[in-house]
């Protein structure tokens, strides 16, 4: 039986309210995910399918803070991010600041097959969408009761510079191994509540937020983009366990919890690599994710 696998994360930062009280909605989202994801692996899909398939139910979940479900910013508007990445041949897709688009990590799937580009913005990626064909939907639809109450509240408290807020932080993304041996990456957002305007964070970023190398691993991180960004985690982790010879849970343990650890900021990665290992860490309250290993256990789990 060749070896097929999948993790997939819903976000990782600190704990609150709303999380408690759809603790099993949330549950139950991530395995749906997954099993959809595994559903295309155990078809004979690729990975890069499958991270699609499984992003894409997190997408049109509204508890979660990407495409459905998706953060507003400072003026009460959504802008999406989302970047995919085959570790085949280390093609990548990525689009930012789009609206409008269901599924962003379906277009940024579009710009790796369509395009000679990785990153689209704004209404580049827009027009792509368009002449692809991607589902469009009103803005309404991307503005859930959750949202729009978290909206409100912080500009009810807002004092001083909105970058240095806490704020709660939402990503989802997907790692997977097909049974021809390759891995795939997927990550997408709905930004972070209450930013600027033309706000940009991680998941849209290679090396950062997404990575995937079949030579080492499939990287999916989610938290605090800045310093996802800055720390370079994704490509940081495949890098450590080239150079180093550590198992894929040893190099995501050293990157988050030891390298950054005096990084004031929340950080949880997904990893996959070739053998079917499935490396896992955060240095937060809580981390929503599930997977399904080699050998077809799933586990699904919210806090540590």
């Amino acid at each position: 039986m060749k070896r097929i696998a999948i993790a997939i994360h819903g976000g990782a930062s600190q704990d609150s309210d709303f999380i408690r009280q759809n603790k099993t909605g949330y549950e139950e989202g991530l395995k749906a995910a997954v099993q959809a994801g595994y559903a295309v692996l155990q078809k004979g899909g690729s990975a890069i399918d499958a991270v699609e398939r499984a992003v894409n139910c997190l997408e049109d979940n509204p508890l979660f803070n990407a495409g459905r479900g998706s953060a507003l910013n400072n003026q009460g508007k959504v802008e999406m991010d989302a970047a995919i990445m085959d570790g085949e041949n280390l093609k990548a897709g990525a689009v930012a600041m789009v609206k409008s688009v269901k599924n962003p990590i379906s277009l940024a799937k579009k710009v790796l097959e369509k395009t000679s580009h990785v990153l689209l913005c704004g209404y580049g990626a827009l027009k792509l969408a368009k002449e692809a064909g991607i589902v469009l939907e009103e803005d309404q639809y991307f503005i859930t009761g959750h949202q729009l109450d978290e909206f409100k509240q912080a500009n009810l408290e807002e004092t001083g510079d909105i970058l240095l807020k806490k704020q709660v932080h939402g990503t989802v993304g997907a790692v997977a191994l097909d049974e021809y041996g390759n891995i795939a990456a997927a990550t997408s957002t709905g930004g972070t509540p209450n930013s600027l305007p033309g706000r940009v964070g991680d998941s849209c970023m290679i090396g950062a937020g997404c990575y995937a190398d079949n030579r080492t691993c499939a990287i999916s991180a989610t938290g605090d983009g800045e310093y996802i960004i800055t720390g370079v985690i994704a490509n940081t982790i495949s890098l450590y366990t080239e150079l180093t010879g550590k198992n894929l849970q040893e190099a995501c343990d050293y990157v988050i919890k030891e390298r950054n650890k005096d990084t004031p900021g929340d950080m949880g990665v997904i990893s996959i690599n070739k053998n079917g290992e499935i490396g896992i860490t955060f240095n937060c309250e809580r981390m929503h994710r599930a997977w399904i290993d080699t050998n077809g256990n799933m586990e699904a789990r919210i806090y540590k």
